[in-house]
């Protein structure tokens, strides 16, 4: 069913009935037995424990228990919404709609089920807003830190068009598949930094904790130290007597770099293009990006949005500021004219296979096609280069930690190897 036949039920609920703008709902958990007196629980949203009660015995259930449910004592309540969680809402409304549940019936089952509080608090206010009449495109407009401008600008060309089940699909697969490249980068970057992390961790345990212990029993020997031992026993006393001050440096470095990456935009365009420039890692990133300007034009193209307004809400969803600032680039060479391969080889960022692939899909009168097609084969170098990563930096990884963790080793049992060569 349609956005605007369930607007017209409301409209018809209304003149009826006061509106329900406004209207909280709790979620109760209920306990009670069937009519075979086969015991059952389970929670449900309501306005109140009365209402639920009446609503559990139409159900054929005697209700014993019916209680607001218990807020977590840590950090339940207060779970944000992740992107991973309005992908998976994406594809069940999609699902949904696709299979003929009105949208705010289908709002009501997804909100009721989910676990995340704060996620169902969100659908539940969005279904009521299109209860009340409001399109399901303004509704979402209301939370554009979740849905982006250009998920709203797509929901509101569908309904439009009288094919919002169509472009839903169309969200709910871009946004997977999105999810599905991030994954992919995050394990790329992460994996490598976490390791290099914990040796550096352990490095500095065995020098706060361990090497003192060594050094009162060097000062025993009578005898020189070697070089390579007195320095690790050097850094052991640094690391000692500073180690708060160490910790406070790191600490308010990477809070202040955080701080300043998120609110200053010269700074994010001048991290994003040094690690476009990092080897490897930084391949993977320019593929990264050209998959995702790929699949959101495709995307956004397909739906019926106009190629210069595509490219205005695709800029901010490539993820690096030197595909956002090529992609305005892009728009406004197309604005005034130019066809888009062409303007594309003007900023001398896309590849050349992207810049022809577009080219033919201009001409054919196909460019979601093309689109779409370059983002599979660019996902699919994605996942190719973080497996070959993966095996080329585990080695590395290796050789790394026996370095620094084993060298550590060494040079504290040097001392005990020259005193049994002096024996």
């Amino acid at each position: 069913m349609s956005v605007s036949r369930s607007a017209a039920k409301t409209a018809a609920r209304k003149s009826a009935a006061p509106a329900r703008q406004g209207v909280t709902l709790e979620t109760f958990v209920w306990e009670g037995t069937d009519k075979r007196g086969t015991k059952m629980k389970g929670e449900q949203q309501a306005k109140s424990a009365t209402l639920l009660r009446a609503e559990l015995r139409r159900q054929g259930i005697n209700p014993s228990l019916v209680k607001t449910k218990p807020k977590p004592l840590f950090g339940g309540a207060g779970k944000k919404i992740t992107s991973k969680d309005i992908a998976v809402f994406s594809r069940q409304i999609a699902t949904m709609i696709k299979s003929g549940v009105p949208i705010v019936q289908a709002l009501e089952i997804i909100g009721s089920g989910h676990k995340n509080p704060k996620m169902a608090q969100m659908i539940n206010a969005i279904r009521s807003d299109i209860e009340n009449g409001n399109a399901f495109a303004e509704a979402l407009g209301k939370y554009p830190v979740q849905f982006d401008e250009l998920t709203r600008n797509l929901v509101h060309v569908g309904e439009a068009a009288g094919v919002l089940e169509t472009v839903l699909d169309s969200i709910a697969t871009y946004k997977e598949n999105i999810e599905s490249l991030k994954g992919k980068i995050k394990k790329a970057l992460f994996y490598p930094l976490t390791v290099i992390a914990v040796a550096i961790i352990v490095s500095a345990i065995l020098l706060i904790f361990v090497v003192p212990q060594f050094e009162s029993v060097f000062s025993n020997f009578g005898a020189d130290l070697p070089a390579f031992t007195q320095l690790i026993v050097a850094a052991s006393r640094f690391m000692v007597s500073y180690w708060w001050a160490i910790l406070g440096i790191v600490v308010a470095t990477a809070t202040g770099f955080v701080f300043s990456y998120k609110r200053s935009p010269a700074m994010q365009h001048t991290v994003d293009r040094w690690m476009l420039k990092v080897p490897v890692i930084g391949q993977i990133l320019h593929n990264a990006a050209i998959a995702r300007f790929s699949r959101t034009l495709g995307t956004t193209f397909k739906a019926g949005v106009p190629l210069v307004e595509a490219l205005e809400s695709v800029a901010g969803a490539t993820g690096n500021t030197v595909y956002e600032k090529a992609t305005l680039r892009v728009r406004e060479d197309v604005s005034v004219g130019y066809p888009m391969n062409m303007a594309m080889k003007q900023v001398n960022l896309f590849p050349h296979m992207v810049i022809q692939m577009t080219a033919i899909g201009e001409e054919a009168g196909a460019l979601d096609t093309m689109l779409f097609k370059v983002a599979d084969f660019y996902e699919e170098e994605v996942n190719n280069a973080v497996d070959a990563l993966s095996s080329l930096i585990e080695p590395m990884i290796m050789i790394f930690i026996g370095v620094v963790v084993g060298g550590m080793v060494i040079g504290m049992y040097l001392p005990i190897f020259k005193l049994a060569s002096v024996v």
